[in-house]
């Protein structure tokens, strides 16, 4: 593996680690502020590795990006969404339709 390789690695794993330890950072806000969440993130896990021939499975992929299955994370953590994120949400996805 090459240096720049290993640092994009080391990198993710950090946002991994990230992500795991604020479980309190909702994934609606997510997608308000950086227009991606972590399930994105595990979509994109998934891609990457079906491109390399690696065959995952999303609950796996999720399951690696959450630190935990999906199921217990957002029964931990995950808490409804409010008018106003969804308002936000629906304002940020009709600018990009812009």
């Amino acid at each position: 593996m090459d240096k720049q390789t290993e640092i994009e690695a080391a990198v993710f794993r950090r946002l991994i680690q990230h992500f795991q330890s604020h479980p309190n950072l909702q994934n609606m806000d997510l997608m308000i502020l950086a227009d991606f969440c972590r399930n994105c993130l595990s979509k994109w896990y998934l891609v990457a590795a079906e491109e390399r021939g690696v065959e995952i499975d999303y609950g796996k992929a999720r399951e690696l990006v959450y630190g935990m299955p999906y199921e217990e994370w957002k029964d931990k953590h995950q808490t409804d969404a409010t008018a106003e994120q969804m308002e936000a949400y629906q304002t940020r996805q009709q600018a990009k339709k812009q």
